[in-house]
């Protein structure tokens, strides 16, 4: 029987259908690992692959080693056949998809820094074989996954692209610690031929309540892009008009519950420390460096940016004031930093503010330790190298600092007790908003 043109070749749609199907997911982090669980949770075989051996150990151990992912969750799919895991790439070539959950950071001239996913690629060609889907997940600028992926896969495989197998970008949108289920956000896919876009939407509707189709791969990757400019730029407007809140004698949160009753026009964005986790902070940046290959500036990104990241030295500089004003100076001052990962609730570090906060305390004499239930010690980083662990919040630590810096607001905190025992709270996160006692005490930056 002839294939029509723009079909899903039987094969993979069968599987899919029948649930018959494995999926590859490399990569095994906040967004590879709830992508798995998702795929094994809707009845398709799950296949993950890390090159840190621990993760692979752990997942066939039953264990979690991200928070918001329950061990009971990866220990069901691993007792029902549903999830497995290796260092091993050669696994992949029994799967019938594969999909890329790697890293996309920034070089330190925060460039575009594309070596993980092209050291996957290459660990991925020689082991691609007729029939299969390969999608691209981790975000990056519009035409990677057909200027950089597509290249490197039919080069080391000797296969085509959308002839002899399917290539797709499908941009994650993973929340860590927002309780929103994986398979309940819209999953955004665009395909390299109309037969590639097929097979993606077969592969991610059996898992996904809602797959949106778009046009090209390029869409997708930046349709991906302006979700998180979009928050940036957003975040950069509060954190400024913050500063001049302050500035000004007013508080900038007042300020936005007002705006927020509007009930058209206006969606209120929250103030804070400076940006973190893997997206805001790092991929506007991408399209800005893709612009400039256009001769384009991106001068709303530029500027978005350059208010965003000057936030930690806003924060120091509001502490090295407050304790200014109580007649103490910041070298020499012990400063309890409260709360390190980058937002609330969850244990990700990656690209917190309070990271560069510590750094900047320290380097102007401070003395600084930190608390945080969630990480009881700070990771090895690729730009940060700090060796501490997190202090227990007792009220003889909390009374024996002169200034307490809130710079993340976990929920399993008491700030009023916060309050009650330090000299001083610098609070950047209006954590202290419903603190009645000792807001003499509170110093908002």
């Amino acid at each position: 029987m002839t294939q029509q043109a723009g079909a899903v070749e039987p094969g993979l749609h069968g599987r899919v259908a029948a649930r018959e199907a494995r999926v590859g997911v490399v990569g095994l982090g906040y967004v590879g690992l709830p992508l798995a669980l998702t795929f094994a949770a809707r009845g398709l075989a799950a296949v993950g692959v890390d090159v840190d051996p621990e993760k692979p150990r752990a997942i066939a151990e039953g264990r979690s080693y991200i928070r918001h992912v329950p061990a009971e969750a990866i220990a069901a799919a691993v007792r029902a056949g549903r999830l497995s895991a290796t260092s091993d790439f050669a696994a992949l070539s029994g799967c019938d998809a594969a999909i890329l959950c790697v890293p996309t950071p920034l070089t330190p001239e925060r460039e575009p820094d594309l070596s993980y996913v092209e050291r996957t690629a290459e660990a991925i060609a020689p082991h691609l074989r007729a029939g299969q889907l390969v999608v691209l997940e981790s975000t990056t600028w519009p035409g990677t996954t057909e200027e950089v992926v597509l290249p490197i896969l039919e080069r080391g495989s000797g296969l085509v692209a959308g002839r002899d197998f399917f290539l797709a970008f499908s941009p994650e949108r993973e929340d860590p610690g927002s309780g929103v289920s994986t398979h309940s956000i819209p999953k955004v896919v665009g395909g390299y031929t109309p037969r590639c876009l097929e097979a993606a939407l077969a592969l991610y509707g059996a898992a996904f309540d809602r797959v949106v189709p778009v046009s090209s791969t390029r869409v997708a990757e930046t349709t991906k892009l302006l979700e998180n400019i979009f928050r940036s730029v957003n975040i950069a407007l509060v954190n400024e008009l913050k500063m001049l809140c302050d500035r000004m004698g007013m508080d900038v949160w007042e300020i936005i519950e007002a705006a927020s009753t509007k009930p058209f026009g206006f969606m209120p964005f929250q103030p804070g420390p400076g940006l973190g986790g893997h997206c805001i902070p790092i991929d506007p940046f991408y399209l800005t460096w893709k612009a400039r290959q256009f001769e384009f500036q991106t001068r709303f990104i530029e500027l978005a940016g350059e208010i965003n990241t000057g936030m930690p030295q806003y924060v120091v500089q509001r502490t090295m004031e407050a304790l200014n004003d109580r007649g103490a100076a910041l070298k020499g001052a012990r400063v309890l930093v409260l709360g390190i990962a980058y937002k609330k609730d969850v244990d990700d570090m990656r690209e917190s503010p309070a990271i560069r906060i510590i750094e900047l305390l320290q380097r102007r004499g401070a003395q600084v330790v930190y608390h945080d239930p969630f990480v009881p010690r700070v990771p090895r980083m690729r730009r940060h190298r700090l060796d501490m662990v997190s202090v227990p919040l007792t009220d003889e630590a909390l009374a024996g600092s002169d200034a307490v810096l809130i710079a993340t607001d976990h929920s399993c905190v008491d700030y009023a007790r916060v309050v009650e025992q330090a000299p001083l709270v610098v609070d950047t996160r209006n954590a202290c908003r419903a603190v009645k006692a000792g807001r003499e005490k509170i110093v908002k930056a």
